[in-house]
């Protein structure tokens, strides 16, 4: 494969998830104006349960869907849950119930289940550590560029043509990308990570001994704190800006656009640079664990422009947290495909994307059930700053290279 080749694919991933989030951000906006919480008569609460959703059948998919490409491959099940995904996501435009599009969430979370454990399967397979940084950054630019790029689209759209036809064209309009998927990708990864594992000094850990190691349920939980604050922003955002700031849809659109593109534009910057730290010598593990969470640390300002009364202050607090946070976003993916053995790293990838997805279950729902409650933003804010540090706190204490055996507390107080 040439180095062209190479890194079309991993834009064409990043495109892939972009257009996953446009799917998803969708419904976040459409709840966002009156016609549309008018139609089906929701709640706060009731939003916040429908912006959650869409993460129960997603989330509990991510480790069988890691087995799936594990077994069969990336080429074949990416195209078959592009193109479900893509026809549920426009049949929400013709939704005349809240059942309608309870049904039609969970549908979508079934088809694009697969999404994540397939790109890191492939980036794994495909791109060598000291591109792996750039490589996992550019793919994640696509989780922040496709929140900031839908809602955007989506906010043009209901504001012109109303929320159906928005549902209409989101869906539809995407699926010439299926086209390029089958054209620029191989069914080749099992013979990879087949030649990989041969390659490989010692034997591998399987997915049952992984399972037993503090450090990937570490990873996991980080991973909950991480995408509690970006599927708060996803399913939130738009609705704090229109009711806790009253800017109009338009404006709503550009500002929720601003917050996350800071984020895709700075997490394939950090992965570059964590690739030339690396690439100079500096251990893998560490840079990208110290990119971590520093990412986690300045992420869990957000809460300071939650709390002021200004929207300028509230702006720049929204830029710079979602920035920074971009520093961990390629960082910590990357991290965890250097630890973990090729042959589990679908499976992997979608435990730590259920850790990912198990926030979204819940989080939106929260949220919605504080601002129910208290009447304002701080509430669920606050709760997000503190998960943040949780999230630190397990990179900084607990995760380690699990490739190599750690010296017992015992032998440390020898030998010091």
């Amino acid at each position: 494969m040439t180095s062209i080749h190479r890194w079309s694919i991993v834009v064409l991933l990043s495109l892939g998830m972009v257009i996953a989030y446009f799917d998803r951000t969708a419904l976040s906006v459409a709840l966002a104006t009156p016609e549309f919480k008018s139609f089906f008569q929701l709640s706060d609460t009731g939003r916040g349960m429908m912006n959650s959703v869409f993460f129960w059948s997603y989330a509990l998919l991510q480790v069988p869907s890691g087995w799936l490409v594990d077994r069969f491959g990336v080429k074949r099940p990416y195209t078959v849950s592009f193109l479900f995904w893509s026809l549920v996501a426009a049949a929400t435009g013709a939704a005349t119930s809240v059942w309608h599009l309870v049904v039609l969430r969970l549908m979508l979370g079934v088809g694009e289940a697969v999404v994540s454990p397939a790109s890191m399967r492939w980036l794994r397979l495909n791109c060598p550590e000291k591109q792996r940084g750039l490589a996992v950054g550019v793919y994640m630019a696509g989780t922040k560029a496709g929140p900031a790029l839908g809602a955007m689209a989506s906010g043009l759209l209901v504001a012109a043509y109303g929320w159906r036809m928005m549902f209409y064209v989101i869906g539809l309009a995407p699926l010439i990308w299926v086209l390029l998927w089958r054209w620029l990708v191989a069914d080749d990864d099992r013979e990879r990570a087949a030649a990989i594992a041969a390659a490989a000094a010692g034997p591998e850990q399987g997915f049952g001994q992984l399972l037993r190691n503090p450090v990937i349920w570490a990873i996991v939980i980080a991973t909950f704190c991480y995408n509690s604050f970006v599927f708060y922003c996803v399913t939130w955002l738009p609705a704090y800006f229109i009711e806790q700031r009253h800017l109009s849809v338009r404006q709503m659109g550009v500002y929720t656009m601003c917050s996350f593109m800071g984020m895709a534009l700075m997490a394939p910057a950090a992965g570059w640079l964590a690739d030339r730290l690396v690439a100079g010598g500096r251990d893998a593990v560490s840079v990208r664990r110290g990119f971590t969470i520093l990412g986690f640390l300045i992420a869990s300002t957000e809460v300071v422009g939650a709390m002021s009364p200004s929207n300028t202050v509230a702006l720049v607090f929204a830029v710079l947290s979602l920035t920074g946070l971009g520093l961990a976003t390629a960082n910590y993916w990357a991290l965890t495909q250097t630890l973990v053995p090729v042959k589990a790293i679908g499976r992997v990838s979608g435990l730590q994307n259920f850790g990912s997805t198990a926030s979204g279950m819940c989080i939106p729902w929260i949220a919605g059930w504080l601002i129910d409650r208290t009447g304002s933003y701080e509430a669920p804010m606050q709760l997000i700053a503190a998960l943040l540090l949780v999230g630190a706190s397990c990179y900084l204490f607990v995760v380690h290279d699990i490739r190599k055996p750690r010296p017992s507390r015992q032998i440390e107080r020898l030998t010091t």
